[in-house]
C-alpha cells in the first residue's frame, strides 16, 4: 500500500483549481506533520494555510515554478493550486530543523495523495516578498511552500537513459515525464 501511495505521489503542477479543498483537510494533512518525527524532538515547525483565492494569488505570485520547463511560467487561471501550506521554522524554539521539514512535507503529500489529492514542493520562493505579502513575523523563517489541489495532469515515472539526463518533460500530449534512476545504480556495493 505504501508503494502505491508513493508512486501516486508526484509532484503535480496543475490542478482543478475549482475543487475546492476544506480547511479541516488542510489541519488533518498538517495533523500528519505535526505526529512525524521531529530532530531532538523540537516540533519547531508552524503552518500557514490558505484555501482562500485571493490569499491564494498572493502565495503563487512569489513562487518559481518546475525550472526545467523553460517555456513555461506555471499553471495557468483555471489549473492553479486551490490550498497551499506555507511550511515554517520557528526560530524562537530552535535554528536547526534537521530534516523536519522533508519528514513533515513527506508526511502531508503522502496524506493528500490518499486523499486524491496531489501537491508540489516549493524551495524556489520569493521568501521576502512573501514575507512581506503575508506579514510573517522575523521569528518564522519560510522553509517551503507545498501547493495542493486535485491534480488535471498526469505524470509518469520514465527509467533513466543513457545519457543520464535527469530533466523532467512534458511531451506533445501533455504528459509530464519523470526520469528516475535504476536502483541498481543508487545501490553501492562498497
Amino acid at each position: 500500500m505504501i508503494r502505491e501511495l508513493v508512486l501516486k505521489n508526484r509532484s503535480y503542477r496543475r490542478f482543478y483549481q475549482e475543487v475546492e479543498i476544506e480547511r479541516g483537510v488542510l489541519e488533518e494533512l498538517i495533523d500528519l506533520a505535526r505526529l512525524s518525527s521531529s530532530g531532538a524532538n523540537l516540533q519547531s515547525l508552524k503552518y500557514i494555510i490558505s484555501n482562500a483565492p485571493n490569499k491564494n494569488n498572493e502565495i503563487f505570485m512569489h513562487l518559481k515554478w518546475a525550472g526545467y520547463l523553460t517555456d513555461w511560467d506555471g499553471p495557468q487561471e483555471g489549473e492553479k493550486p486551490a490550498a497551499y501550506i506555507i511550511m515554517l521554522g520557528d526560530k524562537d524554539i530552535s535554528s536547526n530543523y534537521f530534516w523536519d521539514h522533508g519528514l513533515a512535507c513527506q508526511s502531508i503529500l503522502l496524506g493528500a495523495c490518499e486523499k486524491g489529492l496531489g501537491g508540489c514542493m516549493f524551495g524556489a520562493i520569493d521568501r521576502q516578498g512573501l514575507k512581506d505579502s503575508l506579514s510573517i513575523p522575523d521569528k518564522y523563517e519560510i522553509l517551503l511552500v507545498i501547493a495542493l489541489g486535485k491534480p488535471k495532469e498526469i505524470v509518469v515515472l520514465d527509467e533513466l537513459s543513457d545519457k543520464g539526463d535527469i530533466k523532467y518533460w512534458r511531451d506533445e500530449n501533455g504528459i509530464h515525464h519523470v526520469p528516475k534512476r535504476k536502483l541498481q545504480d543508487i545501490i553501492l556495493n562498497l
